[in-house]
């Protein structure tokens, strides 16, 4: 390759990542997930997952926060599937296997929870007043529980006796569902202050009129 090849390859990547940044900063459904997602405690794993759906939110805290919690349900339902596989397998100490039965029984409960948060989510649209705070209530409690469920299945393996692979990847896989959870809460809560902040500012000015 001569030079004036490769001067003309260096410029055209320069000229490719700058597009590419202007596009994503002059984007207002991304930059609206990545605004979003600050408010989360892993927000870096929060605009990962939720980047892809930023089209379908437009901008719209229901749809965020239904959509966070669809990922976490998702990843819920994995790890369910995996805790339960290796609750089957064959050499495992006892106190492995009563660990891994709860995490099963809790990670069930979990995929419940989480499943009844989306189906209460889709319905907020046409709630207002009371119905919508007893139904946030709900979507609130059952996301808050399914965290629980995690952090439960994870320290069940907390006892040094059990250190080896099964608990390492017990552990690991919690983490990372949990953690979905915990960005999917926040982003819940987030949505039911911002409508309730609406309602106030909407309040106001009618009164104002």
């Amino acid at each position: 390759m001569n030079k004036l090849h490769f001067y003309l390859l260096v410029l055209l990547i320069i000229l490719q990542y700058t597009t590419g940044n202007a596009a994503n900063a002059t984007d207002p459904a991304a930059n609206y997930v990545t605004a979003s997602c600050k408010t989360t405690r892993y927000p870096s794993l929060c605009v990962r997952c939720l980047s892809t759906y930023a089209r379908s939110i437009q901008g719209n805290d229901q749809l965020l926060a239904k959509a966070a919690i669809s990922v976490s349900l998702n990843n819920a339902k994995s790890a369910a599937a995996y805790v339960t596989k290796l609750s089957r397998a064959s050499g495992l100490k006892a106190r492995e296997l009563q660990a891994m039965k709860d995490c099963v029984n809790g990670m069930n409960s979990c995929v419940a929870s989480l499943n009844q948060s989306v189906q209460e989510l889709g319905k907020m649209a046409r709630l207002k007043g009371q119905s919508f705070d007893w139904h946030m209530s709900n979507v609130e409690t059952w996301v808050s529980s399914a965290l629980t469920n995690q952090n439960t299945c994870a320290r069940g393996f907390s006892d040094g006796s059990m250190n080896g692979p099964v608990k390492d990847a017990v552990i690991r896989r919690m983490s990372y569902v949990a953690q979905l959870t915990s960005n999917a809460l926040a982003l819940v809560n987030r949505f039911a202050l911002r409508h309730k902040a609406g309602v106030r500012l909407y309040s106001h000015l009618a009164v104002s009129r």
